[in-house]
C-alpha cells in the first residue's frame, strides 16, 4: 500500500468522528456503502465476513465511527478490492474535478476470480449507470465462464483476446471491438505472448 495512501488511511481513522472528519462524499463510509450494495450484500452478510457487529458496520458506512486500518482490511477482502481502493480515487483531485475526470495515476484496482488479470476503474465511481474498466490480461490467463445482468462493449487496445460469448468463439486483435448481453455465459482469455489491453463499458456497473 503506497505510503501517502496508509497516512491518509491512518489521519482518517483518527478523525473521522471528529471536526476535522472528511467531507461525507469524499469519506470511506459512502464508498463501502456503495460497493455492499453493488455486490447486493445485505449489512448482516458484510459484517459477519468481516468479524464485525452489524451496529458498527452501519456506524461506518454513515461516517459516524472511527475506522482501524485492519478493519479496512478486512472490509476490502469482503469486497475483492485492494484496500488502497478507498484512497487512490481522491488522493489528488480536485472538488471540480472529482466525480468527474480519473487521472492515470488515481485508477483503482479490481481484484479478479482469473489469476494473471488486472482490472482499473476508469470512471470515477460505480453509482452512475455504467462501468469503465482497462483490462490487463497476462499471456495465458483465463477468466473463467460467468455472467450478469446487462450489457457490455469493449475494445482491444494492445495484443489479442480470444472472447467466447454464449458458446460462440472469437479471435480479436488490437482495434477489434465487440458488444454483448451480459446475460449470456461469456470468458475472455489471451492466447498470445505479450499482456493484452482491453477497455470495457459495462452497463449497469457489476463490480
Amino acid at each position: 500500500m503506497p505510503v501517502r495512501a496508509l497516512r491518509n488511511a491512518k489521519e482518517w481513522s483518527v478523525n473521522a468522528a471528529g471536526e476535522n472528519a472528511p467531507d461525507p462524499e469524499e469519506a470511506i463510509g459512502g464508498q463501502i456503502r456503495e460497493l455492499r450494495k453493488l455486490k447486493r450484500l445485505t449489512l448482516n452478510e458484510v459484517a459477519s465476513r468481516a468479524g464485525i457487529s452489524v451496529s458498527y458496520l452501519s456506524q461506518i458506512e454513515r461516517n459516524r465511527s472511527r475506522l482501524p486500518i485492519g478493519v479496512l482490511k478486512r472490509l476490502s477482502d469482503v469486497f475483492g478490492v485492494h484496500m488502497n481502493w478507498f484512497f487512490q480515487a481522491n488522493a489528488t483531485s480536485t472538488p471540480e474535478e472529482r466525480d468527474i475526470i480519473v487521472r492515470k495515476g488515481n485508477r483503482r484496482q479490481l481484484t479478479f476470480t482469473g489469476l494473471g488479470i488486472v482490472e482499473e476503474l476508469l470512471s470515477p465511481n460505480l453509482s452512475g449507470p455504467l462501468e469503465l474498466l482497462l483490462s490487463t490480461i497476462a499471456p495465458g490467463a483465463d477468466s473463467g465462464d460467468y455472467s450478469h445482468d446487462g450489457a457490455e462493449a469493449g475494445i482491444v487496445i494492445s495484443g489479442t483476446l480470444d472472447l467466447v460469448v454464449g458458446g460462440r468463439s472469437f479471435r480479436l486483435e488490437e482495434g477489434d471491438s465487440f458488444a454483448f448481453d451480459s446475460t449470456s455465459v461469456h470468458r475472455c482469455s489471451n492466447p498470445g505472448e505479450l499482456a493484452t489491453k482491453v477497455v470495457w463499458v459495462i452497463t449497469p456497473p457489476h463490480y
